[in-house]
């Protein structure tokens, strides 16, 4: 990872918008963070920008530079040009000011550097008879080139940085001094820490602007001119340029902004198709006016150049051309390339995905790769992870959704809350005879199903438990229970089908009325031939009584 550029893990996440932001894809996610790859990373300060949880943040060298001003020694400060677009009103002498009231023991603008670069590039023009320069002020472009267009290194001007041109002028002339820079660039830390020696500090202008608070120092908005002050273009898109004697004869003169269209014209170079130009190239859009902490939220892309172009004068500033050979910086390659998966790896990767075939490769770029190969690629490479992919999750979880909503024994119906039929699953068609599902999706559940119980859940919010119906379109009894799941504003319809077990009870009931009748039956014959045998039986001793009483009488007589 870079030194100037720290990640607050907690902060993070998972939502990709750094990578699909990196020009150059140096981020790597593992355990579900976000890491920058240092020796990928081209510092433009992309994933600063755009990361909505501010989990990425750029080292702070306040407390460096109030070491340098508590040692005695004098301290210079190097004020990037585009200050003036990112401090509305406020020329250069109310920025010396205001900064020498913090310790500081004189304030110079970088442009005075830019002014020096910019007359070696016209000398390398004039007598070197390069076929294609291409511009060095940009850390972020230099990298670009170091790292991923090697080939293209020695069309890169030797020369060193406005930045690095006046703080080596500024420490001619005061031997002791030490110098910061101050500026809108995340690049310029990385730069000042490997080039050492003539940098000794880099602020951004967020640093500036909160030390200013911290001590209770306001900016006072005056402006002020300075004829001899062209260099002052140099943080704009065309900048260099701008300040440069009439085209010498033979070259093309380009400006080129964004490392999308400097990787574009990059290739064209390795591909051999440019030749005889001098290309003006910015990491960022609209150069250093555009660069990612110029407050951080303050881009106004017109306003900024507008402030840049009143401020610039038409002259260049006088400065004592140092020579060309005390100007040279050594760029060199910068290893970087991770090895190069096999296509039979790739393709491991890409059907654990889910992608079996091209036409399955979305390339939708949700996890932040351009392509679907591209992801997989980092993956073998152990930059990403398959559970980046967002429509590999969702069809993850649709197909394990499915499977329970497919093999549930229970009919399953979903409606919106305009009661039109979202899903269906083949339990609940089977209960009610529907073909397929596209016969009834999208439909108002009336045409299936009494609304009434959906209705009643949906404005009362309770849901109906267990509840049996008669189906009597469809012969079937269920047990209904609808709920409504206020997070996905759906209504859930569960119908179990109690068919069986209602004829099955209703079986019972009959066998068991009819039992009761046999029983009442035989109840009432029994009694039936109780009575008969009473009735003889009583007949019987009524005779008896009448014979034995004759008996007795004539028994009696006798």
């Amino acid at each position: 990872m870079p030194n100037c550029l720290v990640l607050k893990k907690s902060n993070c996440k998972n939502c990709y918008k750094c990578i699909r932001h990196c020009p150059v894809k140096a981020i790597r996610f593992s355990g579900n963070q976000a890491h920058i790859i240092g020796n990928e990373c081209i510092l433009c300060g992309q994933c600063f920008v755009v990361c909505p949880q501010n989990a990425k943040e750029i080292v702070d060298e306040r407390e460096k530079v109030r070491v340098f001003l508590q040692s005695g020694l004098p301290v210079y400060v190097s004020l990037a040009p585009s200050f003036v677009a990112n401090y509305d009103g406020v020329g250069i002498d109310s920025m010396r000011n205001t900064l020498m009231k913090l310790g500081f023991a004189g304030v110079e603008e970088t442009a005075v550097g830019a002014t020096i670069v910019k007359t070696e590039y016209e000398r390398m023009l004039r007598e070197d008879n390069r076929d294609i320069i291409i511009s060095s002020c940009c850390h972020s472009v230099n990298l670009l080139i170091q790292k991923y267009f090697p080939d293209s290194l020695h069309y890169l001007a030797d020369v060193m940085s406005p930045m690095f041109a006046h703080c080596q002028d500024i420490k001619r002339r005061h031997p002791d001094a030490k110098t910061v820079f101050i500026g809108p660039c995340v690049a310029k830390k990385d730069e000042a820490e490997y080039y050492e020696g003539t940098v000794d500090a880099v602020l951004t202008f967020e640093e500036l602007t909160q030390w200013l608070q911290d001590e209770g120092i306001q900016l006072s908005g005056k402006m002020d001119e300075d004829p001899n002050s062209r260099a002052r273009f140099f943080p704009t898109t065309g900048g260099i340029l701008k300040t440069m004697e009439p085209a010498i004869e033979g070259y093309t003169y380009i400006a080129l902004d964004g490392v999308e269209n400097c990787v574009a014209a990059l290739k064209d170079i390795e591909r051999g198709k440019i030749h005889h130009c001098f290309i003006e190239m910015s990491a960022c859009s609209g150069s250093c006016i555009g660069g990612p902490v110029m407050e951080k939220f303050h881009r106004s892309p017109i306003r900024d150049y507008a402030s840049i172009a009143q401020y610039a004068g038409k002259e260049d500033f006088a400065v004592a051309q140092p020579d060309a050979l005390t100007l040279k910086k050594h760029f060199t390659p910068i290893e970087h390339r991770l090895p190069m998966p096999t296509e039979a790896e790739i393709n491991g990767v890409l059907r654990q995905m889910g992608k079996f075939k091209p036409s399955q490769e979305l390339n939708c770029g949700t996890c932040g790769y351009n392509t679907c190969r591209e992801k997989a690629i980092a993956i073998c490479q152990g930059k990403a992870e398959i559970s980046m992919c967002l429509p590999f999750l969702k069809d993850k979880a649709e197909s394990f959704s499915d499977t329970i909503v497919k093999n549930t024994p229970n009919g399953l119906i979903v409606l919106n809350e305009m009661l039109e039929v979202q899903q269906i699953n083949e339990a609940a068609r089977k209960i009610m005879n529907i073909r397929a599902s596209s016969d009834v999706l999208g439909e108002q559940v009336v045409r299936i199903l009494d609304p009434l119980p959906f209705m009643k859940v949906l404005q009362t919010g309770r849901a109906i438990r267990d509840q049996r119906l008669y189906l009597a379109e469809y012969q079937r009894y269920v047990e209904q229970t609808v709920v409504y799941d206020r997070e996905s504003r759906m209504l859930v319809g569960i119908m179990r089908d109690v068919t069986d077990e209602e004829y099955e009870r209703e079986r019972k009931e009959s066998i068991s009325r009819q039992t009761v009748e046999v029983a009442d039956k035989v109840v009432d014959k029994q009694m039936r031939i109780v009575q008969e045998i009473a009735s003889l039986l009583g007949e019987t001793a009524a005779e008896t009584k009448i014979a034995l009483a004759k008996l007795k009488e004539s028994i009696s007589d006798e």
